[in-house]
């Protein structure tokens, strides 16, 4: 059936089955490797379950009102640390509760303090969470004890920072603090002597993360792109010179994830290969590699070995796959997938994938973006810019439910990488830094020449969407180029860069700085960077959907996009979810952010009502 012959009903059944489809992810082994506990959807919100590492019908352990986001459990295997996140927002609260479901903690103190949840000691006795319970602007790192949730401060670290690992014998942590936005430090805590020492001297923007002790206590293992453009995976040893790096694997491609066994005998070391994500386990003595497993999916994250290093779990997802945890049993090599997240009604086998597509910028530099064409798709036609978050982020093959609705309806979909992207150097993504945003924002027209020299778009039926940081590109979008885009949905972008650091969380300000600009010393700027102030350019019809929870991008920005857009008689309309945050996670909120998405593309770019 066409999608002209298809009924508005047929359209909404179609879009709410594909914005319904479900998510498993951070998996998280038992103290003995026989179960896994992971964050799934089923329920209709993002709850803890727990299943056999052979697979079966899944526990579930959790029944908050609130979607979690964090699962860890403990190496002891008594308890499981859960996080979750109040109406949707960034105040998350720390529980603890027996792998039956019983005995629930609370251990942080609720209201609007943000909370993080830190790994465990070993004897699982005790916990790290990071926390601005102490200062708003800065989130602080703490050792709980979970019998009697005693609290102590081991390190502040003024915007944000975290315990990444603890030693063996839980003397020693490893604390990451956050500079500026792609610029970080790496620290060690002595936490009987209450001390630290700086292990990660640099000159230049550097990040560093993904840090792990080795087995013995000696060496520090660490992702960073210290003195190269792409990440790689090096070792510090703590008897030598801080900031002495020993890069381990020689690559063309960028490290994303690494995670080693407890015995330190394996590694699993996660690639980012042109935008998806390459597996290999490596020897850890000699770093060798020993297996490239083959994969069925595009991306891969949340790596974590078994007890006895048999098994690595993971999370993966990509185009026309679920996100699903999923099982490498060594020393076969063979996957196979341990959760099955529900895609009713959707044939996941006849989902299109996207191509990558390349193209160039008004000044020379070299862009990349994936395209998603319906089936049967004949341009010039209806197309969608699709701008990621971050701006630090970066657009990789997934099933994104709102691009395979709209599909659906015959509308493509373009989500470049413009500059500011992760995945393409260090170089790269430090280009829309404060006054470079220009050139980011000016991206936009090359995204459009593309899809439009290409074939692709038809130029009157363009239309442009994104969240977050991509929600600003799209309010720049509009107003830069108010004739090319015939309709645009934001999702909790931001509108105005002085009300954003005005309301947002002050760690998150405070770290933002870099990215945007000062508004002490560089209000010019941001002013100008702001779509606020050319809001009398406007012809588009835009939707705005936001999170009335959301403290990231405050909900401020939505107000001022809604009141500005309706002065100029151009027609807005705003969809508020009151029990969601920064994005919309719970499945009846997502269904209908996609309904109501696709409905709007459906109205301006197809034309059918």
């Amino acid at each position: 059936m066409t999608v002209t012959a298809r009924s508005a009903v047929d359209l909404e059944a179609i879009v709410t089955r594909l914005a319904k489809i479900g998510a498993a992810s951070l998996p998280s082994f038992s103290a003995d490797g026989s179960h896994v506990a992971f964050v799934s959807d089923l329920s209709g919100s993002p709850q803890v379950w727990t299943v056999s590492v052979d697979g079966g019908w899944p526990q579930n352990i959790t029944a908050f009102d609130d979607p979690v986001n964090g699962a860890d459990w403990s190496p002891d295997g008594d308890r499981i640390a859960v996080s979750i996140a109040p109406g949707g927002g960034l105040n998350h609260q720390v529980y603890t509760l027996r792998p039956d479901g019983s005995d629930l903690r609370l251990h942080t103190a609720g209201g609007k303090e943000n909370n993080r949840l830190g790994p465990w000691t070993r004897d699982g006795r005790h916990l790290f969470i990071t926390s601005n319970r102490r200062d708003p602007a800065s989130l602080d790192s703490f050792i709980i004890d979970v019998a009697t949730n005693e609290w102590r401060e081991i390190a502040r670290s003024p915007g944000v920072g975290g315990v990444q690992d603890v030693s063996r014998d839980g003397r020693l942590a490893l604390l990451v603090r956050v500079r500026e936005r792609g610029d970080s430090d790496l620290y060690l805590l002595d936490l009987e002597r209450n001390t630290e020492r700086h292990l990660s001297p640099h000159t230049d923007k550097a990040t560093f993360g993904n840090a792990r002790f080795s087995a013995d206590g000696r060496s520090v293992f660490v992702v960073t792109d210290e003195g190269r453009e792409l990440a790689g995976l090096a070792r510090i040893r703590l008897d030598g010179a801080a900031g002495h790096l020993e890069f381990l694997i020689d690559s063309d491609h960028g490290v994303e994830a690494f995670e080693l066994s407890e015995d330190e005998r394996v590694a699993a070391v996660v690639w980012n290969v042109a935008g998806r994500g390459e597996l290999a386990v490596v020897d850890g003595q000699t770093w060798s590699v020993i297996d490239r497993p083959a994969l069925p999916v595009d991306q891969v994250g949340d790596l974590e070995w078994s007890p006895d290093r048999s098994r690595l779990a993971f999370t993966g997802w990509g185009a026309g796959t679920t996100t699903d945890v999923r099982i490498l049993e060594l020393p076969q090599g063979r996957i196979r997938q341990l959760t099955s997240s529900p895609h009713p009604g959707v044939d996941l086998s006849v989902l299109p994938r996207p191509r990558l597509e390349r193209f160039i910028a008004h000044d020379g530099l070299a862009l990349s973006g994936w395209l998603y064409l319906p089936r049967d798709f004949h341009g010039p036609g209806p197309v969608v810019l699709s701008f990621h978050g971050g701006p630090e982020s970066q657009e990789r093959p997934m099933l994104n439910r709102t691009y395979y609705a709209l599909l659906e309806l015959g509308i493509a979909v373009f989500a470049p990488n413009v500059r500011g992207s992760s995945g393409f150097g260090k170089t790269f993504v430090h280009l829309d830094d404060r006054h470079k945003r220009f050139d980011g924002v000016r991206d936009i027209e090359a995204c459009l020449g593309h899809v439009i020299d290409s074939g692709v778009a038809d130029p009157s039926r363009i239309g442009i969407t994104g969240g977050s940081y991509g929600g600003y590109m799209t309010m720049a979008g509009i107003t830069e180029y108010p004739d090319r885009f015939a309709a645009a949905a934001c999702v909790c972008g931001i509108i105005n860069f002085r009300t954003f650091f005005a309301h947002t969380e002050p760690w998150m300000a405070a770290v933002s700085k870099s990215e945007y600009g000062d508004p002490v010393g560089d209000g010019d700027l941001l002013d100008r960077l702001s779509p606020i102030h050319k809001m009398d350019r406007v012809r588009t019809p835009t939707l705005v959907l936001h999170g009335a929870n959301d403290t990231n991008v405050p909900v401020i920005e939505a107000e001022q996009m809604v009141a500005e857009i309706g002065k100029r008689n151009v027609p807005v309309e705003l969809v508020l979810f009151p029990d969601e945050g920064h994005g919309f996670v719970k499945t009846a909120n997502r269904v209908r952010a996609t309904v109501e998405t696709t409905r709007w593309f459906q109205r301006y770019l197809v034309g059918e009502r």
